[in-house]
């Protein structure tokens, strides 16, 4: 057994995967890749944004064909088991897998990361056919083809597991980076060897494909394509079942919710448009018994950051609407991800959709989770580079202590200092834009509360509704926005429909939220260009 050929590496991590207590059965995969198996010299590549499940799923198929060790163990309690042609494929056949994210110590160079691979696979090769003469000093390439003139019988699966990782180093020049493409072109391109070329990133290969590179592969992205859509990430249905086992195994008594799993971690489309959910976060919530931020160790925001500094200005605005949870319409090309210097809002907005920051949806471009919305929160308070979003975010504490005490000067005040005839957003066209500004000088609200827009109360949808998270006894708030009438008119409206209905509990229920109920207007005159507030005590403290 090899490093890269016929290795029990990806047995040994499947198998450990599939006896963990939120394991999720995507076996049926493999009867998509049974006929190109079959037919040979085929090759696809999935990309996806990180944490989609992409290694897991390469570990799959690699324990599945590979006859480095009978994982007859494993796949007989899967689905696949049920399939007519499981048994001619299983454990049938030579593997070569590599994870490209794998890097030799101390690597400070494409040249020595690609050496390294190269000199395994020789080796590899070498251990496996001893019988077949290869010289050390030959390209890969040649070492197969020299196997397969002497043994044509041996055709591989090769299984490349992120595929565009050392595109995101710093040492790698443009150059060697098409000397990267012509190495995976030259191992598989029109070669008798290849069985299938089986290529997972998070990078589309489109840009690259447009010439003689990668053209063999067919993509398989999760914005363009619905063939392998619901094998990658979480389905609605797998996250009940998941959840139901939670509440089974916690005997009820367990910190998560249902509806916190999709608050927090749902949001994304596959492009027939069934809703998926950020699998390792759901994964890590289970497990932990707690809704958290488990997309990255990193900074709080500097991934965000990282994509937009080039041109805050081209998506400024868009980023005050998301935050609000409109959608933006935006044209998305994935392949302008690839794109060394994000410039236009083309490019950003496509670049945040394949790594996972965005979803994208019937056209447009939404923040896809709490998860996700907490990040870019992050990144709203801490870069003055933003402008007047920073501004409005900065000024959100003072607005929020404001509010609870009633006082409508320091909020009208705070609004009329924030209005500058110069910020397009804050001219309020519309009342899509008087939210998005409100929902900026609430931010800081979200450390503490649960903030939800146009949620169901009473007899209607009110615009917010801030529920409170860490303390049940602090004051809830109720805000309602009017342009062009006054805020005793916003009061009214959440006394006539019974907003204040969403934090009472019903009967022969225990109340859940015990402190005070605000009932805020908040009125914009587009004609005076003023601000007007109002707060009423709805509910006094129980």
């Amino acid at each position: 057994m090899g490093i890269y050929l016929n290795s029990i590496n990806a047995y040994t991590l499947y198998k450990s995967e599939t006896e963990k207590p939120y394991f999720v059965d995507k076996s049926e995969m493999l009867k998509e890749l049974f006929p190109l198996v079959e037919t040979g010299n085929n090759h696809i590549c999935i990309t996806r944004p990180r944490r989609f499940g992409k290694t897991v799923m390469a570990n799959m198929i690699d324990s599945f064909f590979s006859r480095a060790y009978d994982s007859k163990n494993i796949f007989r309690e899967l689905h696949i088991a049920e399939d007519k042609n499981y048994g001619q494929y299983l454990n049938r056949y030579p593997v070569v897998h590599i994870s490209f994210n794998d890097m030799p110590k101390k690597c400070a160079s494409y040249e020595q990361y690609i050496e390294r691979v190269e000199r395994r696979l020789i080796r590899d090769l070498r251990i496996e056919y001893p019988e077949v003469e290869i010289d050390g000093e030959e390209a890969v390439w040649d070492a197969f083809m020299e196997l397969f003139a002497q043994r044509p019988s041996e055709r591989f699966i090769f299984i490349l597991d992120e595929w565009d990782f050392i595109f995101h180093q710093q040492f790698i020049s443009e150059v060697e980076k098409e000397s990267y493409l012509a190495f995976l072109r030259n191992l598989l391109k029109d070669r008798p060897y290849v069985k299938l070329a089986y290529m997972t990133g998070i990078l589309p290969i489109a840009k690259y494909s447009s010439g003689s590179e990668l053209n063999m592969f067919a993509e398989y992205t999760m914005v363009t394509e619905r063939r392998f859509a619901g094998y990658f990430g979480f389905t609605e249905k797998e996250v009940d079942l998941l959840f139901e086992k939670y509440e089974r195994e916690s005997a009820g008594l367990g910190e998560v919710t249902r509806e916190g799993l999709k608050k927090w971690y749902d949001g994304y489309f596959t492009k027939a448009e069934e809703r998926l959910y950020n699998p390792r976060s759901v994964v890590m919530a289970l497990s932990n018994s707690n809704l958290g931020n488990y997309w990255t160790s990193a900074g709080p925001y500097d991934e965000i950051y990282y994509y937009i500094e080039n041109n805050i200005s081209a998506v400024r605005d868009d980023l005050a609407h998301m935050m609000s949870g409109t959608a933006v319409p935006a044209k998305i090309r994935e392949y302008a991800a690839t794109s060394q210097s994000l410039q236009t809002r083309e490019e950003i907005f496509s670049a945040m959709v394949v790594y996972g920051f965005l979803s994208y949806n019937k056209g447009k471009v939404s923040i896809p989770n709490k998860e996700l919305m907490d990040k870019f929160a992050d990144m709203l308070q801490k870069e003055s580079s933003l402008g007047y979003i920073y501004r409005l975010a900065k000024e959100s504490q003072r607005m929020l202590r404001a509010t609870l005490d009633g006082d409508t000067k320091t909020m009208e005040e705070i609004l009329e200092r924030a209005h500058d005839a110069e910020i397009p957003l804050l001219s309020y066209n519309n009342e899509a834009d008087l939210t998005a500004v409100v929902n900026l000088v609430y931010l800081s609200a979200r450390d503490t509360y649960r903030v939800e827009r146009e949620s169901r109360a009473g007899r209607g949808y009110v615009d917010f509704i801030f529920y409170p998270e860490t303390d049940t006894s602090a004051d809830g708030i109720i805000l309602e926005l009017k342009v062009d009438h006054e805020p005793e008119e916003a009061i009214m409206q959440i006394k006539e429909k019974r907003y204040a209905e969403a934090f009472g509990a019903g009967p022969g229920e225990k109340q859940k939220f015990s402190g005070r109920i605000l009932g805020v207007g908040i009125g914009y005159d587009k004609k005076s260009k003023i601000h007007r507030c109002k707060v009423e005590i709805l509910r006094e403290s129980l």
